[in-house]
């Protein structure tokens, strides 16, 4: 008459061994994930810094020289002179105002830097709507990640 019930359910055991499994697997994917957005983020950088150079290139074209690195700091400037150009290619990921230094190389992931010289790598005229003797020109950018063989900060030339 007396019947034994058997129990059903999970012992703690296996209730320990699932959370760890579940945990490792949540830091792989969050680990994995952050690495996604880093790249992004910079590739973003990259196209901006590709758009910026493409504009320069056919603003020298159409004037036979760069702008001055006081020009290029300034979004009246570059929307007046440079229309190809979105000014969102003038901010580094996550920020909202122009992010180019003058005659500066990049320092920072937050920054780009345009430098411009006479053909004899000498400084050119620098204050604004000067620059018409600026042969030359180098952007630089700094990437989150980076890949073999590369390092900080990254530069991208005038085609002259």
């Amino acid at each position: 008459m007396l019947r034994k019930t058997a129990q059903k359910g999970f012992t703690i055991v296996e209730l320990l061994i699932v959370i760890v499994v579940i945990g490792i697997l949540a830091a792989l994917v969050l680990n994995t994930f952050s690495g996604v957005q880093a790249r992004a983020r910079d590739t973003e950088r990259q196209t901006d810094i590709n758009s910026l150079a493409t504009q320069l290139e056919v603003y020298y074209n159409d004037n036979g020289h760069y702008p001055a690195p006081k020009d290029v700091v300034s979004d009246t400037w570059i929307s007046a002179n440079l229309k190809g150009l979105d000014l969102n290619a003038l901010r580094a990921p996550g920020k909202s105002s122009n992010s180019v230094k003058d005659n500066a190389i990049s320092a920072s992931k937050d920054e780009y830097g345009y430098q411009v010289t006479k053909v004899d790598g000498t400084a050119c005229d620098n204050t604004a709507g000067g620059g018409a003797d600026c042969a030359k020109f180098v952007l630089s950018y700094e990437k989150e990640s980076l890949g073999a063989g590369e390092t900080n900060p990254l530069k991208k030339n005038s085609l002259n």
